[in-house]
């Protein structure tokens, strides 16, 4: 059974940081594509980075970019997003997602994703 559990959200303020962690299981391994991506409340899921099955490829969201940082480490079969810079409209649930196949390359949208975590809450007071 395909398995995805993230840890390391939490309430933090403006300008901190955090890093959140994935680990995959049952079928999510380490030549998958992995990404995380976030939701609000009555806002549609919104892809934030991704990565290939190498580190060599990876694709962040504009409002992101240069704040966020995906990484894996295919030993641990675990895919980790360091935060920079946190603002408060980085609050949302973030969901780590896998592709279940193998993918070089890094993967933007949601519908090429077969797995999903449960989703981990970040909150970011001003």
């Amino acid at each position: 059974q395909v398995q995805l559990v993230e840890s390391g959200g939490g309430l933090v303020q403006a300008g901190d940081s955090l890093r959140l962690s994935c680990a995959a299981s049952g079928g999510i391994d380490s030549t998958d594509a992995m990404g995380w991506f976030r939701q609000t409340a009555g806002k549609e899921r919104e892809f934030v980075a991704a990565i290939g099955w190498t580190d060599r490829d990876t694709y962040y969201a504009d409002s992101v970019k240069g704040r966020f940082t995906i990484s894996r480490d295919n030993a641990k079969n675990t895919v980790y997003l360091q935060m920079h810079s946190l603002k408060p409209e980085d609050t949302a649930v973030y969901y780590c997602a896998g592709t279940g196949y193998w993918s070089k390359i890094a993967r933007t949208r949601a519908s090429e994703y077969r797995a999903w975590g449960q989703g981990t809450q970040v909150t970011v007071s001003s």
